[in-house]
């Protein structure tokens, strides 16, 4: 039967885990737990950002940035995977599918792009130590948060539109949100274009952010390879390794993802869609933990901050008595 999706009435009925129905209430456990440790590791990053004169530099702006578009993908997921694993909701129109898929992959592009951004602020830090807080200053900064939402938002935009012209004939998605490909598999109608674009979107995130990282870690380690004393070398590649795993931890899930949905039978569509969902949680709910580990401002600030408050909620007269 074909649908047409013009008058924005259709609805796609999300199945949730293939083969894996009766199990729902199980899967609840991890995506809860994750959402919960998600909220509260970017939260209390952003919040330490925020309230912390001393973070309150280029280099920590654009990773709070990094912790809002971690953030933004979460919400534009867990919640509603939640709500189909605890109460059964499986329907959503097509618009709330659209933009729910927006606000997914435009996320997922925002913060490649602030990974370049960051790979060029480690750039500087080790290769122009000197001229640093000339070159990379906050208006800098900002501009290359505001390039990375351009990005994002100008790179996806098209997506939604072109599959607003699709006709659909099937409307019971495998899937546990309404992901780009998902959506594309769905219709009847001619799909070629929604594709092409789809991998266009690849190389450009995959493609050109990596080289551009690539380049930016081959200036970088050409630099600490002039170094001639080794406690520096370990130095200056420690000061760049908490951004490294957040690198592997963002772009090898977003490969394999990838490449499922174009190995088709040849992985199980309960494995494809699990992976599909870690592909978007893992850097959310390792980023946090790789900074608060890796960058000593944060692991020494946090403790403290935390026991700061604890004090004051126990003494609210603490504060003015140690005045």
């Amino acid at each position: 039967m074909l649908i047409s999706n013009h008058s924005g009435a259709m609805t796609f009925t999300l199945l949730g885990v293939p083969g894996l129905e009766t199990q729902h209430l199980w899967l609840s456990i991890p995506f809860s737990t994750m959402f919960v440790v998600i909220l509260m590791g970017n939260g209390g990053i952003l919040f330490l950002v925020a309230t912390q004169p001393s973070l309150q530099t280029p280099m920590y702006f654009l990773l709070a940035m990094l912790m809002v578009s971690d953030l933004v993908s979460t919400l534009a997921v867990l919640p509603r995977v939640l709500c189909l694993f605890w109460f059964g909701v499986h329907d959503i129109g097509i618009k709330g599918c659209l933009v729910q898929m927006f606000f997914i992959h435009c996320s997922s592009v925002v913060r490649s792009a602030l990974l370049v951004a960051m790979a060029f602020d480690r750039y500087v830090a080790v290769c122009e130590p000197l001229r640093y807080s000339t070159i990379l200053n906050h208006t800098l900064a900002g501009q290359l948060a505001l390039a990375a939402l351009a990005k994002g938002v100008f790179l996806i935009f098209p997506m939604p539109l072109l599959l607003q012209r699709l006709t659909f004939c099937r409307t019971v998605m495998p899937h546990t949100y309404c992901d780009h490909m998902a959506v594309v598999k769905m219709a009847c109608s001619h799909t070629k274009p929604s594709r092409l674009y789809g991998v266009f979107v690849f190389l450009m995130v995959l493609g050109l952010d990596l080289l551009l990282i690539g380049v930016s870690y081959a200036l970088i380690l050409h630099a600490v390879l002039r170094l001639s004393s080794r406690d520096a070398t370990l130095k200056t590649l420690n000061t760049c390794s908490a951004h490294f795993f957040v690198i592997l931890i963002s772009y090898v899930p977003a490969l394999f993802s990838f490449l499922t949905h174009r190995l088709g039978p040849i992985i199980p569509p309960h494995a494809h869609i699990l992976l599909a969902n870690l592909y978007l949680l893992t850097p959310s709910l390792f980023n946090p933990l790789i900074y608060g580990i890796k960058m000593k401002e944060i692991r020494y600030k946090m403790p403290k901050c935390l026991c700061r408050r604890d004090i004051l909620a126990i003494n609210p007269g603490h504060k003015n008595g140690s005045e």
